[in-house]
């Protein structure tokens, strides 16, 4: 497999606070890595690195061989191989499921409105929202919102998916639907990079883990039943033991 997110001794800062260190990591066409860790570690921003919603202070990122840079020309172009899910859904609430889906691959990559819609009613169909397509976000749950900005992202063919802790602001009950639709996409072969703080479903998903800790990355296996058994590093066993979950 081709390497398609490439990531070589980043180093980002925020008014002289270093909050990544030397990050080097790469992830292959269709691989699914999670990235674990404490709290403000520096994971969500490393996302945000990814697609170039940071300017970065060193290093170099590229996603199919193309570097992300901040304020190029070709940075809108090259955001469209990158979809990222936030925690917080970011749908436009005067507008429906349906319009809130096609509104950028019809705007931004001037497809075909009919194609697009065709399309966003087969996501909608397979994520079990085909029935709320003419719903506004304010009539949907925290999960089913989630969805949609999952299929939103997927309409726009990326060729990698960022996920960052989607369930984190979700009730209990609402995280399953979101995590199953996560799996899903896995078994069909998307590449994906996922910060998340549920374990169970990192240790289900995940082909390679990577854990990080004050910036920096302490220990990236891809061995993930070894790590949640017995990681190498005294760090991953501290921060797992904060963790309970179901085998």
């Amino acid at each position: 497999m081709s390497e398609l997110v490439k990531v070589k001794n980043l180093h980002k800062e925020f008014g002289g606070n270093v909050v990544l260190k030397d990050i080097n990591l790469s992830v292959k066409k269709g691989e699914v890595v999670v990235i674990i860790g404490p709290s403000g570690c520096g994971k969500s921003t490393f996302l945000r690195c990814l697609n170039g919603l940071e300017e970065i202070q060193g290093g170099v990122v590229t996603v199919d061989g193309l570097p992300v840079e901040p304020g190029k020309k070709d940075i809108v172009n090259i955001r469209q191989k990158i979809g990222m899910v936030f925690q917080s859904y970011d749908l436009f609430p005067h507008k429906t499921v349906l319009e809130n889906a096609i509104l950028a691959p019809i705007k931004v990559q001037k497809r075909i409105k009919d194609d697009v819609i065709r399309e966003a009613l087969e996501l909608l169909d397979k994520v079990g929202l085909a029935d709320k397509k003419d719903y506004y976000p304010r009539q949907l749950s925290g999960g089913q919102k989630q969805r949609v900005a999952i299929v939103r992202a997927l309409l726009m063919h990326p060729d990698v998916l960022l996920f960052d802790e989607v369930t984190a602001a979700l009730d209990p009950e609402m995280v399953h639907e979101v995590l199953q639709t996560m799996l899903d996409l896995a078994k069909s072969g998307s590449t994906m990079i996922i910060v998340t703080h549920e374990m169970a479903f990192a240790k289900a998903v995940a082909d390679r883990i990577v854990f990080f800790d004050r910036g920096e990355i302490v220990e990236e296996t891809k061995d993930v039943k070894q790590f949640f058994e017995e990681p190498e590093t005294e760090r991953a066993r501290k921060f797992l033991k904060t963790f309970k979950y179901e085998e």
